[in-house]
């Protein structure tokens, strides 16, 4: 059995991991940590455990946790994992850090647009793990940065074009919706119910923090630089991300032609699904999922492809891609404690 810790169990994404984790056939949940429920039993905090799970939620001390955990899942606010993590703690245990840390390897980037990173001497170990395109390196790596969930989704819907340089690159324009908890548990007045019901809004237009993480992933993709448009959105949902992706495409393109590049890259990824022609991705058909939903359309009138992916942003978007993470680090099948039906239609 694998021995987990997660540090910031009591979050969405922490709380997912638990979720995940405790089916998990390969994995025993040996400690989590709460900053704001020291003491507490883990089914005081989220009732739906009672009679399931008995966890208490401990004082976080990372170096204690790398004595008795195989792999340690950080779910904390971006800037504190690389306050956390050291070369002593990676000599004894494997990391899959959930927060933004460790995801760009241009620590100016980083701290441009973050805050000041704390361990740069480890962030050159750490590989991005988004698992379908970088599994060969996630498998030797002991540090993980798990991808955003607007990355995510956006990544995996302009991958194959990208590395195909069948779109100009400098064409691409995402614009992309998330439910709620997206922006974590913690109180704010644009979290509040009447605040977000019956509303649909744009937020930080052209300065979020995923966009240098988009643009990161799909120049090394490219071979070249890429500079895009990301708005992201806020919709009345608890959860799912959907991202409709722009791009002028390159020369003169039928729709088998794109269908055939896709499936090059995405045919045998079992969480990767391509919609029919004509069909286009909804939250709803991947909600509580590992599953990333894929389709496109060609707009002829002005030479663009317009493609939609649509995941779960607790999921694919977090909890269940880490998960898949260790699955691969720890050499196991990649669905184990992973294979589940979306919820729909409920």
């Amino acid at each position: 059995m694998i021995k987990v810790g997660i540090i910031g169990s009591t979050g969405y994404a922490g709380g997912e991991l638990v979720r995940i984790l405790s089916s998990h056939p390969n994995a025993e949940i040996k400690t989590v940590t709460s900053q704001s429920y020291i003491g507490k039993n883990y089914n005081e905090v989220y009732e739906n455990y009672r009679h399931i799970k008995n966890l208490v939620c401990k004082q976080e001390d990372i170096e204690k946790m790398s004595q008795i955990c195989d792999v340690i899942f950080l779910a904390l606010p971006h800037g504190e994992a690389s306050k956390k993590i050291n070369s002593s703690v990676l000599q004894k245990t494997k990391i899959i850090d959930l927060g933004a840390d460790y995801r760009l390897q241009n620590i100016d980037v980083y701290e441009s647009w973050y805050t000041k990173h704390y361990s740069p001497d480890i962030l050159k170990e750490a590989v991005y793990g988004l698992c379908e395109i970088n599994r060969e390196k996630i498998k030797t790596r002991r540090i993980i940065a798990n991808p955003g969930c607007y990355t995510t989704c956006s990544i995996l819907s302009l991958y194959p074009l990208v590395k195909e340089k069948m779109i100009e690159l400098d064409s691409i324009v995402i614009d992309a919706k998330s439910g709620a908890t997206g922006a974590g548990r913690s109180l704010s007045l644009s979290n509040h119910f009447c605040e977000l019901n019956e509303s649909v809004k744009a937020y930080k237009i052209a300065s979020h923090r995923h966009t240098p993480e988009i643009e990161e992933q799909l120049s090394a993709a490219a071979g070249e630089d890429i500079v895009l448009s990301f708005t992201p959105h806020l919709i009345p949902m608890n959860r799912g991300i959907l991202a409709t992706c722009y791009a002028k495409l390159n020369d003169k393109y039928e729709y088998d032609d794109i269908k055939k590049v896709y499936e090059k890259y995405y045919a045998d990824e079992y969480f990767i699904r391509l919609t029919k022609e004509g069909i286009f991705p909804e939250t709803k058909w991947v909600k509580s999922s590992n599953f990333c939903d894929i389709g496109f359309a060609l707009d002829k009138r002005t030479n663009r492809i317009i493609v939609v992916g649509a995941i779960d942003n607790l999921y694919k978007g977090a909890a269940g891609q880490a998960v898949q993470n260790m699955n691969i680090m720890f050499g196991m099948d990649e669905k184990t404690g992973l294979d589940y039906i979306p919820i729909f239609p409920v």
